[in-house]
């Protein structure tokens, strides 16, 4: 196998901040990360998070630096992206992964439930990208990598909130490229779909209804896992997508292609 060719697909010496990487998918994107040889950077608003982040990174061989940050507020991230710059260097690479979805239904939603989603899961990404553009613009590139939905696509009962900030977000994606692409700088967005964690272990049991729709709404006939997140992830951080820009990559199993098996 030819290594130079692999090579555009390395992270080696890179510093990628990736939020809310504490556990989930945020920890499993900044892993293939540090595999692929990036430092890493995240960020916990708690002390027993942060505790549980570093001793699992450690258990993984991976020294990463956590910082206290709430990332809907414009200081905190201003202050973070000063302190990974002075300890690790200017970030090459940022994930907006942080972000929470409230199930209720629209007519028994507060206001301030919607605007607490909105501002975490669409806020909260323009705050931190605009903390770290500077930096990319100084350097010279730079990779900006918004977690989307489905729901960047697709309404579902009892979401209504997360699907207009993760609808806002694709848009936001295509924004920043659009104002900074003549930096040499790709924001792209990955859109995964029904990932099997430990928070949907209850659902994928064999007969549970909503694992039946599930399956039966994916071509793959499966759950994603987070591994197949790692992959894409790696890609458009990498020099490999450096032409790929504004691009929402749904990694879904074919959901969003298929109009689902008759009854």
């Amino acid at each position: 196998m030819d290594m130079e060719y692999l090579k555009q697909f390395s992270l080696d010496g890179k510093v990628a901040l990736v939020t809310g990487a504490a556990y989930g998918i945020g920890f499993a994107i900044a892993k293939a990360y540090a595999k692929a040889g990036a430092k890493i950077a995240f960020n916990c608003r708690g002390e027993k998070h942060m505790e549980e982040a570093l001793a699992a990174y450690k258990a993984e061989g991976i020294e990463a630096k956590g910082y206290y940050c709430d990332v809907t507020k414009e200081d905190e991230v201003q202050k973070m992206v000063a302190d990974i710059e002075k300890e690790l260097g200017t970030i090459d690479i940022l994930v907006n992964n942080a972000g929470i979805i409230k199930r209720i239904p629209m007519l028994e939603m507060s206001a301030e439930d919607f605007r607490q989603v909105v501002d975490i899961d669409l806020n909260a990404p323009f705050i931190v990208s605009k903390a770290v553009i500077p930096g990319m613009l100084k350097k010279g590139h730079g990779k900006i990598i918004n977690i989307c939905s489905m729901m960047s696509e697709l309404g579902r009962e009892t979401v209504s909130a997360y699907a207009a900030a993760k609808g806002g977000l694709k848009m936001l994606t295509r924004n920043i490229c659009s104002e900074y692409g003549n930096a040499n700088i790709q924001c792209n967005g990955i859109g995964p779909g029904y990932i099997a964690t430990p928070q949907t272990a209850p659902l994928r049991t064999p007969g549970h209804p909503f694992n039946e729709f599930i399956l039966a709404k994916t071509p793959a006939n499966r759950w994603g896992t987070t591994e197949d997140l790692e992959g894409p992830a790696i890609f458009l951080a990498s020099d490999a997508s450096n032409f790929v820009n504004g691009h929402i990559l749904y990694v879904d199993g074919g959901i969003l292609a298929y109009i689902g098996k008759q009854p």
